[in-house]
């Protein structure tokens, strides 16, 4: 009774007493589950409001166009929302007909007709005043007689002597005449044209003549294309602190290079990398200078040089933990960036979990990294960082100080190469004892990009080459270690509602036994990136499950880590609505101390998770059930991010 009775209250509230309409009580449904809808709402302020009734024939109905022609109509596509008047009827009536005409010219249908007729009346022949009988939904009838096919039948480009083969761009007697399409090739020839080093290219004219006689189209065009022009002086505006010498320098524009649309687009893209600048436009002139370049205009304003964060984590198995930042954009005013972090996790984490191990305190990290772009042209940045940490993972207990020297190169596009000197000393303590290493190594990285989108690809592929050659000082041994990963994305339809997507990897290292490998350069699998449904390094060989003497008790049946590790991953995202997303998914890995991961004892994980799709990246969250739990694994695990699993 204590809940019913505030209910039965608040519904007496809104159907009681006119004074009562004064009350709002919106907050009683804060979803508008039981309000008027959007359309209602405004259909209920529209003045006059006429519904309406469509029906659309097409006669005869051929290559699919009562679909094409039912897409483009305005009145079918609005058909539950009122209009204002006779006369937004009859309005809507008109720019509808304007609309099905250009659908029948996109399908290559040019001497189609239709007819709009409303109570029966065509609305060719009524008047801006006629009115309806509105006490009913209007009927509207709209007859489409297609007509026939046409082809295209002579071509003629004209560019002032350049030459343009119409075959290049399939623009040949008999292939499609759809409207869009001639368009498009249009557009692309002038495209072309800019891309030789012409900026003022331009249709001086064009004539499309369609033939009843013969359902031909012919199509004349003539284009001004312009002289092949060099690049001139960078000029910059709205920087403050930023050197404007430095900011031409990073467009990697230089005069007296030919004109190029792809230059101006890499340029914003370097701009844009920078992290300074929260706009940068970059555009050519209107004109040439008097010495026949082109001038380009860069437009900049600065993000705020200084900015500081903080956040925090959970998770059933690691605990608590939390970190923060500061970071300094524009040092000297050339991008350089200093960026001081620090972090502590594993807080609680005794006691959280059953499946993992006894842990001495926290985990603490804290670094300091530094990054200058333009140390080898525009398309590099040196990165240094000083790194000191304490970890407790399951296979390991470490305390490591590590300082890194590096440069990160852009080849292209899709292509980056980094390549870093690291200089590390670490304490690692394990089921065998506590060990000491200094370490001096080589990291190279190659990547090759083609997806279409990095939160979130539907289709393309990334590959990853790691090799990281090392020698230890405290043995004098040598080893390297290195792994390949590429993920491919595929989608099923062309609205991007299925898509399947792979990963697999490999990785080995060399030159050294198991045991002179410091345990955290080994290979491990199991966790979040890896195999989900496992704990975090628990698939591979594992210590003794009991404590021999001159061992340490801490790490009983723990994970060795491995020379070899195998990894694959395969998912169905399939979108729900155009925001939510469900993803199935089924992960294997093996960990080897040999060169050869052993497979015969390959784990598998499955699960499932969801995404929320947004315009930073999807929102993930997965939970993966191991198949065959090792001592070390739950029964499931939770995985959240930002961004897809891979």
């Amino acid at each position: 009774m204590a809940v019913t009775a505030p209910l039965a209250l608040a519904f007496a509230l809104t159907l009681g007493a006119p004074s009562a309409r004064a009350l709002d009580l919106g907050f009683l449904d804060p979803f508008n589950l039981f309000g008027p809808s959007e359309a209602e709402e405004a259909a209920a302020e529209l003045p006059d409001p006429v519904r309406y009734e469509v029906t659309i024939n097409v006669s005869p109905d051929e290559d699919d166009l009562q679909d094409a022609m039912e897409a483009a109509s305005s009145l079918k596509a609005d058909e539950d929302e009122p209009v204002s008047g006779s006369l937004g009827l009859l309005a809507k009536a008109k720019n509808d007909r304007r609309r099905l005409v250009g659908a029948l010219y996109e399908n290559s249908r040019y001497d189609g007709l239709v007819t709009i007729r409303i109570e029966g009346r065509d609305i060719a022949t009524l008047e801006p005043d006629a009115t309806f009988d509105t006490s009913r939904p209007v009927p509207v009838t709209i007859d489409v007689t297609p007509g026939p096919l046409f082809q295209i039948g002579t071509v003629r480009i004209d560019a002032n002597g350049v030459p343009i083969d119409p075959a290049r761009y399939e623009l040949t007697p008999g292939s499609s005449a759809d409207s869009v399409r001639i368009l498009q090739i249009e557009n692309r020839i002038v495209q072309d044209l800019r891309n030789e080093g012409r900026p003022f290219v331009a249709v001086t004219k064009r004539d499309v003549v369609a033939d009843s006689a013969t359902d031909r189209i012919d199509i004349a065009i003539t284009l001004s294309p312009g002289e092949t022009i060099p690049f001139g002086q960078t000029f910059v505006t709205g920087n403050e602190r930023m050197n404007p010498g430095f900011i031409a320098f990073m467009t990697g524009i230089r005069p007296g290079e030919t004109y190029s649309p792809e230059a101006l687009e890499k340029a914003r893209e370097r701009l844009r990398k920078l992290n300074v600048f929260s706009t940068a436009t970059i555009r050519e002139a209107d004109a040439q200078a008097p010495d026949g370049t082109l001038p380009i205009q860069v437009t900049v304003a600065e993000r705020p040089r200084r900015v500081f964060g903080a956040g925090a984590t959970f998770s059933n198995t690691e605990g608590a933990g939390a970190n923060a930042y500061w970071e300094h954009r524009n040092l000297f005013g050339r991008a350089e960036s200093l960026r001081i972090e620090g972090s502590v996790s594993r807080i609680g984490a005794n006691t959280l979990s059953d499946t993992g191990r006894e842990t001495d305190g926290f985990d603490y990290k804290a670094s300091a990294v530094f990054r200058k772009p333009g140390v080898l042209g525009p398309d590099s940045v040196y990165i240094g960082s000083i790194t000191g940490l304490r970890e407790q993972p399951l296979a390991y207990d470490r305390e490591s100080i590590a300082v890194s020297n590096g440069v990160e190169y852009r080849i292209d596009s899709r292509q980056t190469v980094a390549v870093s000197l690291l200089a590390e000393y670490e304490t690692i303590g394990t089921y065998l004892g506590e060990d000491e290493f200094l370490l001096a190594s080589l990291p190279v990285t190659y990547t090759y990009d083609g997806r279409d989108n990095e939160l979130n690809p539907t289709e393309g592929f990334l590959a990853r080459l790691y090799a990281e050659p090392t020698y230890e000082f405290e043995d004098g041994t040598p080893f390297i270690k290195a792994r390949g990963d590429v993920s491919a994305y595929l989608s099923l339809d062309e609205r991007d509602r299925f898509i399947i997507a792979g990963r697999v990897g490999y990785g080995v290292i060399a030159g050294a036994d198991l045991q002179d490998v410091p345990t955290d350069r080994r290979f491990f699998a199991g966790g979040g990136g890896s195999v989900r449904g496992y704990v975090f390094q628990s698939i591979g060989p594992y210590y003794p499950p009991i404590a021999f003497p001159g061992t340490d008790p801490d790490f009983v049946n723990t994970p060795t880590g491995g020379l070899s590790v195998f990894e694959a991953s395969a998912e169905l995202r399939f979108n729900v609505t155009d925001k939510i997303q469900i993803v199935p998914f089924v992960d294997a890995g093996t960990v080897g101390d040999d060169f050869a991961p052993d497979f015969g004892n390959l784990k598998i994980g499955a699960g499932v998770g969801a995404r929320y799709l947004t315009g930073f990246g999807p929102i993930r969250v997965d939970v993966g059930i191991p198949l065959d739990p090792g001592p070390r694994d739950g029964s499931f695990q939770i995985y959240a991010g930002i961004g897809q699993a891979f």
